[in-house]
């Protein structure tokens, strides 16, 4: 059984939690460390594991109990019923580069259902978190999405346009961005916290792990946005993402998915 824990103390938690990860991994960023390549030609370095361990660390202190996932280390098992999923540094290829677009991102869920997440960018000084029914917060202050009401006023992002593969799925991505007003690749995760924040509209991803993107179920949510896979479920686990303001959720699903 799960320990009761309020959501209020889940949302402070998850936030403590990113900034510690964040702040770890900025020790290191633009400071020349070494780089390996994962056999999914992703890159990692001392700055991911030793965020990831740091976050680890912090969670089995005050939640003993609790299953605990990450992108660099097994999963450490638990009997509570909450499981916690860590992405030390989504953004590594920006990271190594000195850009600074990446960020420590950290959800709890129960399930498949996220009850809190956060992301921190300790490269911009933000930090973004939100949990089921206390809305999002960025910076301190209520974070909202845009009222932009047409795609052909709105800035929509990507995280790396070589992910769409050839046919319906390039050809939708295609049409999107060919509509909107602004295309860019402000990707990764900080293409969710601009959306959560009201300076982009649209995000998506065609290929995701859930370590990417769970922690924006809520706040994208929270922030009165609507964040589902492509056939439109509400889920972390559907291999794809796009986030929106509610205004032009459904036209963006359906010009992105249609065939």
């Amino acid at each position: 059984m799960t320990q009761t824990v309020s959501p209020e103390s889940l949302l402070q938690a998850v936030r403590e939690c990113a900034d510690l990860a964040g702040a770890f991994a900025h020790g290191h960023y633009r400071a020349g460390i070494a780089v390996e390549w994962k056999s999914d030609g992703s890159p990692v370095t001392i700055a991911d594991r030793g965020a990831e361990q740091a976050a680890r660390d912090w969670i089995s202190d005050r939640f003993p109990d609790d299953t605990i996932s990450g992108e660099e280390f097994a999963e450490k098992p638990g009997s509570s019923g909450r499981r916690w999923i860590i992405d030390p540094i989504d953004g590594t290829k920006s990271f190594v580069r000195g850009v600074p677009l990446w960020g420590s991102l950290v959800a709890v869920l129960e399930g498949e259902r996220v009850l809190a997440g956060a992301a921190s960018f300790p490269a911009t000084s933000e930090t973004i978190a939100a949990a089921a029914g206390c809305g999002c917060w960025h910076n301190g202050s209520r974070a909202s999405v845009s009222g932009v009401s047409s795609l052909d006023a709105a800035t929509v992002l990507t995280s790396d346009d070589r992910t769409f593969l050839p046919g319906s799925s390039r050809a939708g991505w295609d049409r999107l961005s060919g509509v909107a007003a602004v295309s860019r690749m402000w990707g990764d995760a900080f293409g969710y916290l601009l959306v959560a924040t009201g300076r982009a509209d649209v995000m998506v991803d065609a290929i995701v792990n859930a370590w990417d993107i769970a922690c924006f179920v809520p706040i994208i949510e929270e922030a009165g946005g609507v964040f589902t896979d492509y056939s439109g479920r509400v889920t972390a686990f559907g291999g794809n993402a796009i986030a929106t303001n509610a205004a032009i959720a459904a036209e963006s699903r359906r010009i992105l998915c249609s065939t």
